[in-house]
């Protein structure tokens, strides 16, 4: 695997590295029951849609300006439409949406190399046999996202961003607690729910740029299956056998990194980066309807399963509530459908935004 690094990621404040406290119980399972039939059967559907990072066409020229320059008239319907503090001109749009999908694809890989970490939590900690198989080959999943992340940033991008401060902070969370069943929520069911319905969005603003089209549907076949995965593995315990009070620390936690992700969808390092008021176009991210709409969609797939979980609970209905997420409550969860189904009004407008000022 080579590749040339057009543009190694930049580092966030904590330095190249960071090292987080982790106490966890290790787990061996010396009665290999095998019972659980439903995850035996996710091990096999993974392993049999392994794919390999060089079975991607990197020959693939991508050339993020250039696509951007096509859609350039865009600027004039996010001006319209989206009112931002100051009205965007043709260079300033083209620079800003090369920055917004580099920094959502930056963020994906951030995400992707705490998956991994938290996976290889889960073979360590998970109480059955099925969970480590699966939670191995998961493991193997999260390498490749990363893999294939990194160098599309890097070799074909040429920008990137550091992880966000927010997601930093839930990431850590996630590796830090000692539970066990922590780690599968705070990933399988928060992180990775919000990552399916995200990918679905990149598929929609980028139909014309092949690779990454084809990075992001093999990631969400991937995704789909994990997220899947923290639903069977969850359920019985969240509905049977937690206490009162266990039940209110796994409350606590889903309202917690649900304002978490919340706030790293704001993008202030974009607008760092624009030389923008972060203040000011922070309050407009979280104000303006289209965009309080946006980050709304991502939590499309995080809603029913907490309800499939039984923590969709009056405490977390409640928060819920004021942030306009109980909409989703009745779309199926990821065990009855892996897919993701952006609302039409948003497909239509985020079509009708990459078709302004294309050429004939």
């Amino acid at each position: 695997m080579k590749y040339t690094q057009h543009n190694p990621l930049p580092l966030p404040e904590s330095g190249p590295s960071r090292a987080v406290t982790s106490t966890l119980d290790t787990i061996f399972d010396w009665q290999y029951e095998l019972n659980q039939q439903n995850l035996l059967a996710l091990y096999e559907k993974g392993k049999a849609a392994t794919w390999n990072a060089t079975d991607l066409d990197w020959s693939i020229d991508v050339d993020m300006e250039a696509l951007a320059r096509g859609r350039a008239g865009s600027y004039q319907i996010f001006n319209q439409m989206l009112n931002p503090p100051h009205p965007m001109d043709e260079k300033q749009s083209i620079e800003f949406n090369l920055n917004m999908n580099a920094w959502m694809l930056s963020q994906f890989l951030h995400g992707e190399q705490g998956a991994l970490l938290a996976t290889a939590k889960i073979v360590q900690g998970a109480p059955l046999e099925e969970a480590k198989w699966y939670a191995a080959n998961q493991v193997a999943d999260e390498a490749r996202h990363v893999e294939v992340y990194h160098r599309y940033l890097t070799e074909k991008l040429g920008r990137s961003f550091e992880v966000n401060p927010h997601l930093e902070t839930l990431l850590d969370q996630i590796i830090s607690d000692s539970r066990w069943d922590m780690t599968y929520l705070g990933m399988q069911i928060m992180v990775e729910g919000l990552a399916l319905a995200a990918f679905g969005l990149m598929k929609i603003q980028m139909p014309d740029e092949p690779l990454i089209l084809d990075i992001t549907t093999r990631i969400m076949n991937d995704e789909s299956r994990h997220v899947a995965f923290g639903v069977l593995s969850l359920e019985d315990l969240y509905t049977k056998e937690l206490s009162a009070a266990e039940l209110r620390e796994r409350e606590d936690f889903v309202i917690e990194a649900t304002h978490l992700m919340r706030d790293r969808l704001l993008m202030e390092q974009v607008y760092e980066r624009m030389n923008f008021d972060v203040k000011t176009w922070t309050e407009w991210a979280k104000h303006t309807p289209f965009m309080h709409g946006f980050r709304q969609m991502l939590f499309s797939k995080i809603v029913p399963n907490l309800k499939r979980l039984g923590l969709l609970t009056p405490r977390v209905r409640e928060e819920y509530a004021k942030l306009g997420l109980l909409q989703f409550e009745h779309l199926k969860d990821s065990t009855e459908d892996p897919g993701v189904t952006p609302p039409a009004e948003l497909v239509n407008f985020l079509t009708q935004l990459r078709e302004a000022g294309a050429p004939a």
